[in-house]
């Protein structure tokens, strides 16, 4: 698996560890993104947007990308108002998101990356 995928998940869990929640959340969602993207160019596939779910649209049926979209459609949530007080009415990011939400965000991107790998080594046939 790509080294950025792995630096960023350990980054997410990082800002767990220290209290930066929405960073956390934001960070989950891109290392996923990246694993995804990484399967997508290994399938000879051009990648196209930010949105894990619409990318896993692009993988064919045959590796069942289902199993993992509803953890992806969550991530998506976590791409632009974990980062910008604008996406809120009132406060900044760091104000709506909590421990629960992190750790399920780091723990959703560990399955969508544990699941490309799974697919990358059925592919490889190792």
């Amino acid at each position: 698996m790509d080294r950025d995928v792995k630096k960023t998940l350990l980054s997410a869990e990082g800002d767990l560890g220290r209290g930066d929640y929405n960073w956390a959340c934001f960070k989950a969602h891109q290392a996923a993104g990246y694993a995804v993207k990484a399967l997508l160019h290994g399938l000879g596939l051009t990648p196209k947007g930010h949105s894990i779910s619409l990318l896993l649209h692009n993988i064919p049926r045959e590796l069942n990308p289902d199993e993992i979209l509803d953890h992806a459609k969550t991530l998506d949530k976590y791409y632009i108002p974990t980062r910008y007080p604008n996406a809120w009415s009132e406060g900044i990011p760091t104000d709506y998101y909590t421990l629960n939400d992190s750790k399920q965000a780091v723990s959703y991107a560990s399955i969508i990356i544990d699941w490309v790998e799974g697919k990358w080594k059925s592919l490889r046939k190792e």
